[in-house]
């Protein structure tokens, strides 16, 4: 799998750089030292963000990189500057950079330059030849006069957070034949106690004890056994308080992420076209696991424990039928009429067991409908929830973190598209507004009175085109947003303007 890039922090630019990368405004190309403005735009820079010119400097290359007008610079900004440099300067294996003099605080703009280039440099190349595997930086470094000391940890903890997102790529990327369940849960599983988390991988057998039966269900056509993987993560109590005597009893978070390896679409199958992409319908799970396994390096406040199920969802002898029932683990009953619509009875399972730590609040992530990629596009996550100061909360954290999301209503009256003639609830309702009536039958395997957000990850979690930091491919969507929410947990506000549109925030 991917290898990250390496990030470092020095006083000035070292020697060894051959790709020496300098920020530069639109609007003030005039005052950039060696560079004629009217030269510069001939050659196709204007300075817009994520334009680049790379001018022959000795030895080396001095790299020119768009910042967009001096006064209306933003994080977006930044991120899609770095990694349009970090592409260009590829082919030269080491480079460096000098922050720019804008409008932010120094140190955000460094934690955004080193995490926007290990995510735009990353690759996935585990099936390509050394050949054709194409160059990429190995290390960057980046110039600063402020507290090496500081900026080195400022550094660390945004690469934890990016190396992370690398890993939930990766694990979208391998082609569901090979990321069995077992295999997923193991990868999971070594990755997370690499990270000090506890660990805890159920087989079939602990699954049926459980009683799990959406699990057992979606697993029923499957040659591979089900896997759930749960992982819990305690800050120490330097992270939890630091100035307290005797750290009070923590607040435990759930997180919630959906893990089918691949969806064939059971025996109502798919078209061929629709299951081309179906490896990554496992994305909620692995970014899930992901930033679980990059809480520690963030210090994150708050206790979390995640349950991931996996199974894959395919068309075997025994595969559940349409119109069969199953029991969930919280004692509803489920009549199943699509068994295209699989990710949510795995999640319903793993929602009521979240529910029974007694958590504080929920969040899960899921490649759930195609509905929400029809509403919101490929680059926007649908955003449902129980309890609006929750929701707006997700939403901020979100939008800090750069990725796009857009609430979505869970409107009651719906409900009734999803009553059973024969069970309590049956798994789909009509043809219209199939990501709420999704949100509303995972709402009820939610415990009463606990908060509870849902994140459609449909569209963003596999990218078709690069896009600022995101590779074409699996994005690793979600990691960022999870990791902002809980190292930010102490918070007692949300932003007014959190719960705002895709305008609030860039991917």
């Amino acid at each position: 799998m991917s290898e990250p890039l390496a990030v470092k922090v020095a006083a000035a630019v070292p020697s060894g750089a051959t790709a020496v990368g300098e920020f530069a405004f639109s609007d003030r190309l005039t005052k950039v030292p060696g560079v004629k403005k009217a030269a510069a735009e001939r050659a196709g820079f204007s300075g817009a963000v994520g334009t680049v010119l790379a001018l022959p400097d000795g030895e080396g290359t001095r790299v020119l990189i768009g910042l967009g007008r001096s006064k209306e610079v933003d994080d977006d900004a930044v991120s899609r500057a770095t990694a349009a440099f970090v592409r260009s300067a590829a082919k030269h294996r080491r480079a460096a950079l000098t922050l720019p003099e804008v409008d932010l605080d120094e140190g955000h703009v460094l934690c955004l330059v080193a995490e926007a280039a290990i995510l735009a440099n990353y690759a996935f190349t585990d099936y390509k030849t050394a050949a054709d595997a194409g160059p990429r930086l190995t290390s960057l470094t980046i110039a600063t006069d402020g507290d090496l000391r500081a900026a080195r940890a400022m550094v660390h903890g945004a690469a934890a957070v990016a190396d992370a997102v690398c890993f939930a790529r990766d694990l979208v990327n391998v082609p569901g034949g090979e990321l069995t369940p077992p295999r997923f849960a193991l990868l999971a599983a070594e990755r997370a106690e690499a990270a000090g988390l506890e660990v805890e991988v159920m087989d079939e057998k602990a699954i049926a004890a459980l009683k799990l039966g959406g699990l057992l269900a979606v697993n029923k056509g499957s040659v591979h056994p089900p896997r759930l993987v749960k992982l819990t993560y305690t800050p120490g109590p330097a992270a939890a308080d630091p100035a307290a005597a005797e750290t009070p009893a923590l607040e435990t978070v759930a997180l919630v992420g959906k893990g089918i390896t691949f969806d064939s679409g059971g025996l109502s199958i798919k078209p061929a076209d629709g299951m081309m992409g179906m490896k990554m319908d496992m994305g909620g799970a692995a970014a899930v696991i992901a930033a679980m396994c990059a809480l520690p390096a963030v210090g994150a406040p708050v206790r979390v424990v995640a349950f991931t199920p996996m199974t894959d969802n395919m068309t075997g002898g025994d595969a559940q039928r349409p119109g069969d029932v199953y029991t969930a683990r919280n004692g509803t009953t489920v009549e199943v009429l699509n068994t295209d619509a699989e990710g949510r009875l795995i999640l319903g399972d793993a929602l009521a067991l979240a529910s029974e730590e007694e958590p504080a609040a929920i969040v899960d992530l899921a490649t759930l409908t195609g509905a929400c990629m029809v509403a919101l596009g490929e680059r926007i996550a649908g955003l449902m929830a129980n309890d609006d100061d929750f929701r707006d909360r997700v939403a901020a954290a979100a939008a800090t973190a750069g990725e796009r999301v857009w609430p979505l209503p869970l409107p009651a009256d719906y409900r009734k598209q999803i009553e059973s003639d024969v069970a309590d609830l049956k798994n789909i309702g009509t043809r219209y507004g199939g990501s709420l009536t999704a949100g509303l039958f995972l709402e009820d395997f939610v415990a009463d009175g606990v908060p509870w957000a849902h994140l459609d990850i449909a569209g963003p979690a596999m990218g078709s085109e690069v896009d600022g930091v995101n590779p074409k491919g699996g994005t690793g969507f979600g990691v960022r947003t999870l990791v902002q929410l809980l190292r930010d947990w102490g918070a007692q506000d949300a932003p007014d303007e959190a719960a705002g549109g895709p305008g609030d925030a860039a991917d």
